[in-house]
């Protein structure tokens, strides 16, 4: 393990050593004496943020002691990093489940749909280096598709997620012939205005998606055609298996799935990029004029990379629909395009395990930042930490612009740069 590491290690087993009695444990006085309620998010949280700073500070330093070659210093680091936190994340989200709180397992829905969502555009943005800020469009076309799907001809969740993937990527398709002698800020326009467009249309086409009213009543997913109704009869999970219905057991399948989705979406990106199409994209994202030179069909490129992330952001809002059994025009604003890119772009571009980072700090570290100030206000009597928890959705932009700002200065390729090209030319002896 490199110095970076170790020394972050350290640093959060100290936090922990030292303040877990101060704040993982309130004392509160009950009719019972005095009673001592332990605390897990208010550890968590701190610990998490002496690790994510000390190793911060590590690689800045290091940074500064060898300016020759910083960036690739700090990659080999975040890289050996990597290798121990892809497993260990991998297997916490496997097991969320089984912690038994519907408020961690829905915690971890909503993280997985932002990860798979980020997955979805570092294909366009990260490796084909095609700014897109209209990724929303085809996250609502996918809801949409799936709604009016399931609404019109009565189709069940497995069968519409294909079809909203094909139409979705047929959207992407629409979107890309129109910029392909568009590059940069232009390009960035484009597709911003594209997502407008798809906002608009969805509020005033009001004999298909019915306008601002949204479409709701969309039916859930089953398990090998078995629902999770809760009256426990003939055709339900907890009828077949003879269990109690409970609310949980809905909630965990659709963790489940989206936890399958956004898996299946980073195996077919690792996949791609080791495919001439995937080096293809590289090419176009370094140098489109060489890689014209070079003979690649550039129009296909472009092409593929806007379908193919289109596909995935459908999955997605096929998924989105589903879990909260209605879709409306407001859950696709531009805030959520730029709340995306925004993960891309501090993960790092190219970079799987950075998206995955940055939408487990921006998402799900924000919303246990609420949780824990709303627990000491709770505990605390304090109006102050209550109206920050309150408040802190308001500002969530305003962290992420921060936090933009912060490490665009310290890493202006993300957290986890994923720039390195897939194929390299062996080195001289």
């Amino acid at each position: 393990m490199n110095l970076a590491l170790r020394d972050a290690f350290l640093s959060a087993a100290a936090a922990l050593g030292l303040f877990l009695p101060m704040v993982g444990f309130v004392a509160t006085n009950t009719d019972q004496g005095l009673v001592l309620t332990y605390r897990p998010i208010a550890v968590a949280v701190l610990v998490a943020m002496v690790f994510v700073g000390r190793l911060i500070a590590v690689s800045w330093r290091g940074r500064s002691a060898r300016p020759q070659q910083p960036n690739a210093e700090l990659a080999a680091r975040f890289a050996a990093a990597g290798k121990y936190l892809t497993p260990l994340l991998l297997v916490m989200a496997l097991l969320l489940p089984l912690s038994g709180s519907r408020y961690y397992v829905d915690l971890g829905t909503l993280v997985l749909t932002y990860i798979m969502l980020g997955w979805g555009l570092n294909i366009v943005v990260g490796l084909a280096g095609l700014l897109d800020l209209g990724y929303v469009a085809f996250y609502a076309v996918g809801a949409y598709s799936y709604a009016l799907l399931a609404e019109s001809f009565g189709l069940g969740f497995w069968t519409c997620l294909p079809l909203a993937g094909i139409l979705a990527a047929f959207a992407g398709l629409l979107l890309g012939f129109p910029v392909l002698r568009l590059r940069g800020d232009y390009l960035a326009i484009v597709t911003l205005a594209f997502g407008e467009i798809i906002r608009v249309v969805l509020i005033n086409w009001v004999s298909l998606t019915h306008g601002p009213n949204g479409i709701s009543g969309v039916p859930r997913p089953t398990l090998f055609g078995l629902s999770f109704s809760m009256d426990g009869g003939e055709g339900t999970v907890a009828g077949f298996f003879d269990i109690e219905p409970e609310t949980i057991q809905r909630v965990v399948f659709l963790y489940y799935v989206i936890f399958g989705l956004a898996l299946l979406t980073n195996w077919v990106t690792l996949r791609l990029r080791r495919l001439p199409l995937g080096r293809a994209w590289e090419a176009l994202r370094e140098d489109e004029v060489a890689c014209r030179s070079l003979g690649i069909d550039v129009t296909n490129t472009k092409l593929t990379a806007f379908a193919i992330g289109a596909m995935f952001g459908g999955f997605a809002g096929a998924f989105f629909a589903t879990r909260q059994a209605f879709v409306s025009p407001e859950s696709f604003t531009f805030i959520e395009s730029a709340t995306v890119l925004a993960i891309v772009v501090l993960g790092g571009l190219g970079s799987q395990l950075g998206v995955a980072l940055a939408a487990l700090a921006m998402v799900g570290g924000l919303e246990l930042l609420r949780e824990l100030l709303t627990e000491i206000a709770e505990q605390m009597g304090s109006p102050i930490f209550a109206g920050l928890a309150g408040e802190l959705p308001t500002y969530r932009m305003l962290i992420f612009g921060i936090a933009l700002v912060v490490v665009m200065v310290l890493r202006p390729r993300g957290l986890v740069s994923g720039r390195t090209p897939t194929a390299t030319l062996p080195a001289r002896a």
